[in-house]
């Protein structure tokens, strides 16, 4: 009797060249790899890493060597070939352009998969996060995507480029928490249609798969073929998903669409916001770059006026041309640590976005300010951090001496009071 394994690859390796030579294929396959490590793989086995594709004709000329599927990163890189195994994480970060929320859905049970992908999709949809990319992963399972251009560039002065995977895995938590309730009824009512009793031990084999939220971990690409089932990892609707079978991820019959959705600027902001809040109330940690509000107290002053603002933040005020997140970072901490009025934060903050070269989208103001009061104020960044640098606000020595924004609106009122005093 021959080897099962031997059949499948006699299979796969019927269909690769004829597969891989469609234009349409190899254009999908290319066009998805910008910025990204793209490794072949030889039935069992992977090639040389890093590797990246320069021409779609690159995809073909790998088969020709054997290679029967295509793998690639999440994350999306400068420069994919710069990528050195071994590198510590600040030396990833910085050459990490971005990468992509995949969540990799996969149970022994199709059905399952669909379930547990359908449920994600609608909770994605609540949070404002509508388009999603979602393919066939070539055997029992799922991939979505939400696009880098989706994420928010960076929550609390703190860049979401850098927060990989910890940012990626919080977030894949988050969705397969608030799904888990309903997944375990509805894959009851599926496996068990005439008992009452709730099958809490399914819904384990359908959770997402934290194991690819890892440092340059690969994932199956749009359109590569499965060496075990010989299907095409196919890109679906949302409203395919339900009736999707197997044998419509037949790869002679693959329609070619595109995988990478277009997306409004930020639009998952509120999905990380809400799964950063949930995990830090859950584990009790706090974020990088956060300093605890028992660590200082916040002030008042009873008359506020710009000119108690330190020159930094007078500048900033009037509007700036590059680094805006930052800067409305920098002013809603200080607005907050000075118990500035949330009615006029707000107008503050609108008027100064209006006075920027290109204005912040209404609704990311909007976001940010609401997040930062779910939690206790926190003081701005020092004037020798590279926040102020960053957006090209040059801190005076008076400033520096004084470290921070908030130690200079006191040490300043405190002198004008007691001026004060002294004349009356």
């Amino acid at each position: 009797m021959e080897d099962p394994q031997n059949l499948k690859e006699q299979r796969i390796r019927k269909i690769t060249h004829l597969y891989y030579s469609r234009q349409d294929i190899q254009e999908a396959i290319f066009s998805f790899s910008e910025n990204r490590e793209v490794i072949p793989r030889y039935f069992e086995g992977f090639g040389k890493r890093p590797d990246s594709l320069q021409y779609p004709g690159d995809i073909f000329e790998f088969v020709k060597k054997g290679a029967t599927s295509f793998h690639c990163s999440e994350e999306l890189w400068k420069d994919p070939l710069r990528i050195e195994t071994g590198m510590n994480p600040k030396q990833l970060n910085e050459i990490r352009k971005g990468w992509d929320l995949l969540i990799d859905i996969d149970s022994k049970y199709l059905d399952y998969s669909k379930i547990s992908a359908q449920l994600i999709l609608k909770l994605l949809g609540f949070y404002g996060v509508r388009n999603v990319g979602i393919k066939f992963s070539g055997s029992k399972g799922f991939h979505l995507i939400v696009p880098w251009k989706s994420l928010p560039k960076e929550i609390n002065g703190i860049k979401t480029s850098d927060m990989f995977p910890e940012w990626a895995r919080i977030v894949t938590q988050f969705l397969t928490e608030s799904i888990k309730n309903e997944l375990v009824d509805k894959i009851t009512e599926l496996s068990r249609p005439n008992k009452y009793i709730r099958d809490f031990q399914v819904s384990g084999e359908v959770m997402p798969d934290l194991i690819l939220v890892s440092p340059r971990h690969l994932f199956r690409m749009p359109y590569s073929l499965h060496e075990k089932t010989s299907r095409a990892s196919i890109v679906l609707s949302e409203n395919e998903l339900k009736d999707f079978q197997p044998l419509d991820a037949d790869p002679m019959k693959a329609i070619v669409r595109k995988f990478l959705p277009d997306s409004d600027e930020g639009e998952a902001s509120r999905l990380f916001l809400e799964a950063l809040d949930w995990y830090k109330g859950k584990s009790g940690k706090k974020q990088t770059g956060e300093n605890s509000a028992a660590e200082f107290k916040p002030v008042k002053f009873e008359k506020l006026s710009d000119e108690m603002f330190p020159p930094s933040i007078r500048k900033i005020l009037l509007g700036i041309k590059d680094g805006r997140k930052r800067a409305l970072f920098i002013l809603i901490n200080l607005f907050r640590f000075i118990n500035m009025d949330k009615e006029e934060m707000e107008k503050r903050l609108f008027e100064w976005n209006k006075k920027n070269s290109s204005p912040l989208n209404e609704g990311y103001v909007t976001t940010q300010l609401s997040w930062s009061f779910r939690k206790p104020p926190v003081m701005p960044p020092n004037f020798d951090k590279d926040y102020y640098k960053g957006i090209g606000i040059v801190p005076t020595p008076e400033e520096l001496a004084l470290k921070n924004p908030v130690s200079y609106m006191v040490k300043k009122n405190f002198k004008k009071e007691a001026k004060n005093k002294s004349q009356n």
